[in-house]
């Protein structure tokens, strides 16, 4: 699998170059756009993020400090408003509590514990927990979401039910645990899926045809 992997990483870089995900300025814009695109278009996240640069709140402090009312206005244009406003409520008041609204008190947790410390705030799962440790955080998880989900089954490469953390173990235990590949690895797999794999597939437009049975169908 490490050099099926590998190959697929080269064909995918050859093709789309590198992508430099995740578009912030800083490593809390990553948390707040971590739980933002749940079941959203990042294009969505966009224009609540801005609203939030334009309001000069994306800090800790400044966020904290912002009535439920507005902070649902302000990310509205992210979908599910009202939800995700209490699920950035929960993370700040963790970080509050904990950490005295320190982001770098919180990265300097180990993998493991610092995953596990992510998972237990309301509204924080696998795939938003893991982009903040990988892109916030700076440490080697691999991140999959439903574009690798539906990449590798079109490849043959998985069947049955989809899990999370089996389909993240096919990158962890087969490649280097390294920072700029997983980084890239994943960004490269969401520009696929997003230009050329989508539910309705280009297929005559993908760089991987010659070896999907599902295109070549």
């Amino acid at each position: 699998m490490r050099k099926k992997l590998l190959k697929l990483y080269d064909r995918l870089y050859a093709e789309y170059g590198p992508q430099n995900w995740w578009p912030a300025e800083t490593p809390f814009e990553v948390v707040v756009g971590a739980i933002l695109v749940q079941s959203t278009a990042w294009a969505n996240v966009v224009k609540a993020i801005d609203n939030l640069k334009a309001a000069d709140l994306l800090t800790p402090d400044r966020l904290a400090g912002v009535s439920p009312d507005e902070l649902e206005t302000l990310i509205r244009p992210s979908g599910y408003y009202r939800a995700k406003a209490k699920k950035v409520q929960a993370f700040l008041s963790h970080l509050r509590e904990r950490h005295r609204n320190r982001l770098d008190s919180l990265f300097a947790t180990d993998l493991q514990a610092l995953r596990e410390e992510l998972l237990s705030i309301y509204g924080v799962g696998e795939e938003t927990a893991d982009s903040i440790l990988l892109y916030a955080a700076e440490k080697p998880i691999f991140v999959v979401d439903a574009y690798t989900d539906r990449l590798f089954r079109r490849l043959g490469w998985i069947s049955g039910k989809y899990h999370y953390s089996s389909l993240q173990e096919v990158f962890m235990d087969s490649l280097p645990h390294d920072l700029q590949l997983f980084n890239e690895y994943h960004a490269l797999i969401v520009r696929h899926g997003a230009a050329t794999c989508r539910k309705i597939p280009r297929c005559g437009a993908c760089v991987l045809l010659h070896q999907c049975p599902t295109g070549n169908q």
